[in-house]
């Protein structure tokens, strides 16, 4: 790995290379939370809840970087929980559960990835279906959750095929029952690094985004490190005649440039975001030179504000020995500065950050997926913002 700077890659380099620091995420600009990784409340009533989290400053005091009302969890980071046998465990399952527990929490905001649960669950297996929808927005009413977003169907046909805008239309038929302003993928628009295919894919998402929008949908697409890999746009081309050099432009910022900006819109994964950051760093400049350009999320984010309606809030910690510069960990107890990251982006009454852990789930520690969302919960809900 090439370093950013003439300084050696060690931890120390890297962090301030990234501009990150653990004892500056939980500084005296910010409310520590005690106990970071604490179990669930599962037996408390949601008054107490709110008690405790009041108890603990979360809501007091002005400088608050996360309104209450926009802390949000994706429900990837608990579907363990909601594919739980109910007959089979004493804790949280199925989705109706998991939203009481989040409540509990504090949560007010979860983002759906997929609408499968346990087969025991209330509801059955499939809640995707019109019926479905309508039985969990009676459970998001019931405990004070919204749905924000939900990572659905894009279809892959290009030119888009009836039975693909048949599909789409009735995923975003299930999301306004949901009650929730957005739709998106977890997949990037396209896998190819080349900017004829980047074309493609803007015709196709503005496309999409206009049937979304008529239905009163912001379509939006969420991605991880690649897609903030440098451009192919000119060069010497290859032996299939394809370019082989960057101008320097990050696919997604060229995405951003080729789409309509009222149809279509982006969730940045703050964590993945900032492994492009550590990887993709260095291109080959159309005449051959070498050239540095250090990937800035928050910056793109500045530059774009209303086109980034969503993040994930996701955390890691500093690891140069892997592949990706980071080790991933509960939301707060790593070294990604989101203090700083949520005071130069802003606009934090429009901007919806979701709590995520990929790797949450534990087939040793059944309660520890929820155990961390409360975690995140707690240190979401902690951050302030310096005077």
């Amino acid at each position: 790995m090439t370093a950013f700077n003439d300084e050696a890659v060690t931890g120390d380099a890297l962090r301030r290379s990234l501009g990150v620091s653990r004892r500056r995420f939980l500084s005296t600009c910010t409310v520590a939370t005690a106990g970071a990784i604490a179990a669930p409340v599962f037996g408390a009533a949601p008054a107490l809840a709110q008690g405790r989290s009041e108890a603990a400053g979360h809501d007091r005091g002005r400088g608050t970087l996360v309104p209450p009302d926009k802390r949000g969890i994706i429900l990837y980071t608990v579907r363990d929980a909601t594919a739980r046998d109910p007959l089979a465990s004493d804790l949280p399952s199925g989705f109706r559960e998991v939203f009481r527990q989040l409540s509990r929490f504090g949560y007010r905001q979860v983002e759906f990835a997929g609408y499968g649960q346990h087969a025991n669950a209330p509801g059955g297996a499939d809640l995707g279906t019109v019926r479905g929808a309508r039985l969990m927005r009676s459970w998001l009413d019931e405990y004070g959750l919204r749905a924000q977003g939900s990572h659905g169907f894009i279809p892959p046909s290009w030119p888009l095929t009836p039975a693909d805008v048949e599909a789409f239309k009735r995923w975003l038929e299930i999301a306004n029952i949901l009650g929730m302003e957005h739709m998106g993928t977890g997949a990037d628009p396209t896998s190819t690094p080349y900017r004829a295919d980047w074309d493609a894919a803007a015709q196709k998402w503005n496309t999409l985004g206009a049937i979304a929008r008529r239905e009163g949908i912001k379509l939006y697409t969420h991605n991880h490190d690649s897609a903030y890999d440098f451009l192919l746009d000119g060069g010497p081309l290859d032996a299939q005649g394809r370019p082989t050099r960057s101008s320097g432009t990050r696919k997604l910022e060229y995405f951003l440039k080729t789409t309509d900006r009222k149809n279509v819109y982006l969730e940045l994964d703050v964590f993945w975001a900032h492994v492009a950051r550590y990887k993709f760093h260095t291109y080959t400049a159309h005449d051959g030179s070498q050239r540095k350009n250090v990937f800035d999320p928050a910056a793109l984010v500045v530059r774009n504000t209303q086109r980034f309606p969503l993040f994930h809030a996701k955390d890691g910690v500093v690891n140069t020995q892997s592949g990706q510069g980071y080790d991933m960990v509960p939301f707060g107890t790593g070294d990604i500065d989101y203090r700083r990251f949520f005071t130069r982006v802003g606009a934090k009454n429009y901007h919806n950050p979701m709590v995520e852990q990929d790797n949450a789930p534990s087939t040793s520690d059944p309660g520890q997926s929820l155990a961390f969302a409360r975690t995140g919960y707690d240190n979401l809900a902690a951050l302030r913002a310096c005077n």
